[in-house]
């Protein structure tokens, strides 16, 4: 039987953290691995999945287009692939859940297929903007139909696609990785030209498997494949679900720090470290290595006196989370527009937040200032709505750390998207955090 997904978490103020922990698997990674995975020769083996409910999303999404995959273990998959050209149509519609990753890659991945598809998800993934991927499909030749620029997403089977070079509008890795996997299938390389730096999980996997890519500064060139080769693949810890972590040890990491064990150290992914760094946060990195085509490492964080600063613009999508309150003076953080439309309005949903628990802040149209305590608790007790957001639910947990009393996270049931087992972790370093 299924456990009931919990409402809210009550987090109260706890004396400090340490020891040691591993965090689960990289979602982005968890994601791809399938995808690829699905449509190489062979049977790939799959270790360090993430077994969150957006990756079982994707999962069952697999086995719907006829892929055959077994878990013998909640963090083991393998996956008998089906060939480049073997994915057969789903009897139903993809149902992607919370997954934004999810949809948009699947959206690429089917754009060529012989058939057609039907993508949709939970209430907050309906309304999340999807003619970002659509349009450079249409380019290439692909049918896509949104709704008002939403999901469901309808694809019509049996187009020959054709390459281009796209120059996306604004730096996303699922709108690159969208147009990569519709690539495999077109006449003639494709070429996507970011306006920044984002993640390159595709790139590096895609090379694993034996596709021509060629990189060259912000610049992503596919050249379609004859075939995928299957590998064995080592999902790292995922950078995104450390920075919690990573933050709770710069507030009250005591004795020899906080020790995160296998975290991915993708460098598309790691400005927060660079961020954290620039406020005065005292972080190691021990035994660097490489996973697979991924590098990794362990992180040793410190308690630590953090100071504001004004965060670099490239390093934004990274930074608004709870520590810019427990930090010294004023942080500034502008150009954060993307982040409004995340699982929810994240800086609407940090705001709030702050305001329920007494951090003094100003809202701007594509940020925040935040006027940070150094010293003495940061945050006064009381109630946040995390508005559906893993992300914001997580965030205002750690905030215990900092608090004058117990803080009350309400809609709290889609951190299991992304953080399976984030309660349990987090009480074994120190944490004081209850679910009901």
């Amino acid at each position: 039987m299924r456990t009931a997904a919990p409402r809210s978490f009550e987090a109260r103020p706890a004396r400090g953290v340490s020891g040691r922990l591993t965090v689960p698997g990289d979602k982005s990674i968890s994601h791809r691995s399938l995808m690829l995975s699905g449509i190489a020769e062979g049977t790939s083996e799959i270790s360090g999945f993430l077994a969150s409910e957006d990756c079982l999303a994707s999962l069952a999404a697999m086995r719907a287009l006829g892929v055959s995959i077994e878990q013998p273990g909640a963090a083991q998959v393998r996956v008998h692939g089906a060939g480049l050209r073997g994915l057969k149509a789903a009897p139903h519609a993809l149902d992607m859940g919370n997954a934004g990753t999810a949809i948009r890659l699947f959206t690429g991945l089917l754009a060529a297929q012989k058939f057609d598809s039907r993508l949709i998800g939970d209430e907050s993934l309906m309304k999340r903007p999807m003619e970002r991927v659509a349009k450079p499909l249409r380019e290439m030749g692909a049918l896509v139909r949104t709704h008002d620029g939403t999901p469901p997403i309808e694809i019509t089977g049996g187009r020959r696609l054709h390459g281009i070079e796209y120059p996306m509008p604004v730096a996303s890795a699922q709108v690159k990785s969208a147009i990569l996997l519709a690539g495999l299938y077109a006449e003639g390389p494709t070429t996507v030209i970011a306006p920044a730096v984002c993640r390159d999980h595709s790139e590096r996997m895609l090379l694993s498997c034996g596709v021509r890519i060629e990189t060259e500064g912000l610049r992503s060139t596919i050249f379609p494949p004859q075939r995928l080769a299957s590998r064995r693949l080592e999902v790292p810890g995922d950078f995104s679900s450390a920075a919690f972590f990573i933050v709770a040890g710069l507030l009250g990491a005591g004795g020899d720090g906080l020790l995160l064990q296998n975290v991915g150290l993708n460098p598309t992914r790691t400005g927060l470290l660079d961020i954290l760094r620039s406020m005065g946060g005292q972080i190691e990195i021990e035994h660097a290595r490489l996973s697979g085509a991924e590098p990794v490492a362990d992180l040793r964080v410190r308690a630590s006196a953090l100071r504001g600063v004004e965060v670099p613009a490239a390093l934004v999508p990274l930074a608004i989370d709870e520590f810019p309150a427990c930090a010294g003076g004023e942080t500034l953080i502008t150009g954060a527009e993307e982040l409004r439309v995340k699982e929810s309005d994240r800086i609407a949903a940090m705001s709030a937040g702050f305001r329920a628990l007494g951090v003094e802040h100003s809202v701007l149209p594509d940020g925040m200032c935040i006027e940070g305590r150094a010293d003495g608790p940061a945050f006064r007790g009381g109630e946040v709505d995390s508005c559906g957001d893993h992300r914001i639910a997580m965030a205002f947990s750690i905030a215990s750390l900092r608090a004058a009393g117990p803080i009350a996270v309400r809609d709290v049931a889609n951190v299991a998207t992304s953080f399976p087992g984030f309660v349990q972790l987090a009480r074994s370093v120190g944490l004081d955090v209850a679910e009901s």
